[in-house]
């Protein structure tokens, strides 16, 4: 196997197992997450008020989407090139998916902290006291509304910026940068939904088209960095993609 090769496979093998790693710890702590009719608020809130894992959950997927985040910035890394086009769409990628995290960062603040404290003293208010306590309540969740709506765009933006840096590069497996494209209109369909309607069904439909997706295309990567590439005739065209990674 050629050092250019080694090299390669080596530069990917670290962004692709971060991302890997945070998709797959991020669906797996939302599973956590306590369920019901998000937009029955009189029921949900209930719900939220009485969950013991709700802090835990919300920063678990925190400490996810930083991971992911981290694996963005490092697969930013390797799109630095001579290249104008391909080294400016990876930077405007890799800020976006930095402004992505500190949004999600101020969300898990709303959704995790205030909007939990907010419902246990609407579920625990006197009766006289109820009505402007659910008030309250639902102003923190049409916050996080607005949070998540932004937050989606911006990890929507991210992705897309990404696809198209990978596309111009010309350095990966053909059709990735098209599977991550594809992630990042789910992530803004997101977006769109929670800003217009909040966590409806359809939101909830756009968020496992976006989670799909993207195990699509990071698992893609993480297979073609980490399994030895064919030999014979196959080999040379992955060598050159190999020698274009590393310059």
């Amino acid at each position: 196997m050629s050092e250019a090769l080694i090299g390669a496979r080596n530069a990917l093998r670290l962004p692709a197992t971060l991302l890997v790693a945070s998709q797959l710890a991020y669906i797996a702590v939302t599973q956590f997450h306590a369920g019901g009719h998000a937009n029955d608020h009189h029921e949900i809130f209930e719900t939220y008020a009485h969950d013991a894992l709700w802090g835990g959950v919300h920063l678990g997927q925190f400490v996810a989407m930083a991971i992911l985040v981290a694996g963005l910035l490092a697969l930013a890394s390797l799109l630095a090139s001579r290249d104008a086009l391909t080294l400016w769409l990876g930077r405007l990628g890799a800020a976006s998916a930095v402004t992505a995290l500190a949004l999600y960062g101020v969300l898990q603040a709303v959704d995790g902290v205030a909007l939990k404290q907010a419902v246990i003293a609407w579920a625990g208010a006197p009766a006289a006291e109820q009505s402007a306590r659910f008030a309250s309540a639902e102003t923190v969740r049409w916050l996080e509304w607005g949070m998540r709506s932004y937050e989606d765009f911006a990890i929507g933006i991210a992705l897309a910026l990404f696809a198209g840096a990978i596309t111009a590069s010309q350095r990966f497996p053909r059709g990735v940068g098209l599977i991550i494209a594809l992630s990042g209109v789910a992530y803004l369909a997101q977006g769109w939904i929670a800003g217009a309607e909040g966590f409806s069904p359809a939101q909830s439909l756009a968020i496992v088209l976006g989670w799909s997706l993207c195990l699509v295309w990071m698992t893609w990567l993480a297979i073609w960095a980490w399994l030895p590439f064919p030999s014979g005739k196959g080999s040379a065209v992955h060598v050159d993609q190999a020698h274009l990674i590393n310059n």
